[in-house]
């Protein structure tokens, strides 16, 4: 067994595991921890637990100590900075006229590294700007292209429901989000309305998507011939929410009943069809 604690290092940002180093630590500690930037001040997110040694990838590297007044107050300080350093590299980007939109900045606690963020549509030869900003900077400086999604997420704003950006206020991680999942909850392609501030699908079409595919599973299909009070009818649509199918029926008039009030009868092709592979099944097993 080994034991694990959860830091991180931004709002709705990646929960890394460090070993806590017999440190007495609770969730929403603040812990100085070393990692690839150098030093850097973290928030525990998940209370120290033993797991199992084989669920680790690799060797954990240990939390330094809790966080002191003195690392608040530098931390501080270097977020006071990161600004005067967004407007510098600006102004740089301004005037080498390179073609990249410029996110954020961010220091690691030893203020020994500058990490900027940006959005760029093709790949920008930052090289002479990376050069330039060492000079003024006089610190390790690194540049890296963010892809919509995470750029949105380092912006914030917000959605057309009216609330804040799930990826900028809890998504820690981006769920993989197809078409096919839009077309499961019955909602509108355009992209205008199943799209995100980032332009990509929306995240939220993950969130229900499991239990539509649960509530459709118990609804006819499209095209589907059933049985109603009025007679026998076609599946013309179905209401997953409300539980209810709409079906044309012989005199072509459509109507909305309860999925209580349908019964399921196979058409004469579904039929056909089952009858032709029950026959090839037979055949193949002989």
């Amino acid at each position: 067994m080994a034991e694990i604690v959860g830091v991180r290092f931004k709002r709705a940002g990646r929960v890394y595991y460090f070993d806590p180093s017999g440190i007495d630590l609770e969730v929403n500690d603040c812990v100085v921890v070393k990692t690839a930037r150098g030093m850097e001040m973290g928030q525990v997110v998940i209370a120290p637990k033993q797991v199992l040694a084989n669920e680790i990838e690799g060797q954990l590297k240990p939390v330094i100590r809790k966080a002191e007044p003195e690392d608040i107050e530098r931390a501080q300080e270097l977020e006071a900075k990161e600004e005067e350093a967004l407007i510098e590299c600006g102004k740089l980007i301004g005037q080498l006229n390179l073609s990249m939109k410029l996110l954020s900045a961010e220091y690691n606690l030893g203020g020994d590294r500058l990490t900027f963020f940006f959005g760029a549509e093709e790949r920008v030869d930052f090289r002479e700007l990376v050069r330039q900003l060492s000079s003024r900077f006089k610190v390790k400086v690194e540049l890296r292209q963010v892809g919509p999604r995470d750029e949105t997420k380092l912006i914030g704003g917000f959605g057309r429901c009216g609330r804040p950006l799930c990826c900028s206020n809890f998504l820690s991680e981006f769920a993989p989000v197809s078409i096919r999942m839009a077309k499961d909850q019955n909602l509108p392609l355009n992209p205008m309305k199943i799209s995100g501030t980032c332009g990509r699908l929306l995240c939220c079409l993950t969130y229900e998507n499991e239990q539509y595919k649960c509530m459709k599973a118990g609804m006819p299909r499209i095209g589907q011939q059933v049985s109603t009070p009025s007679g026998s009818a076609s599946v013309v649509g179905t209401n997953p929410l409300k539980e209810t199918v709409m079906v044309q029926v012989e005199s072509e008039a459509v109507v909305e009943l309860p999925l209580s009030e349908i019964k399921g009868v196979e058409d004469t092709s579904s039929r056909r069809s089952a009858s032709k592979g029950g026959r090839k099944g037979t055949r193949g097993a002989n």
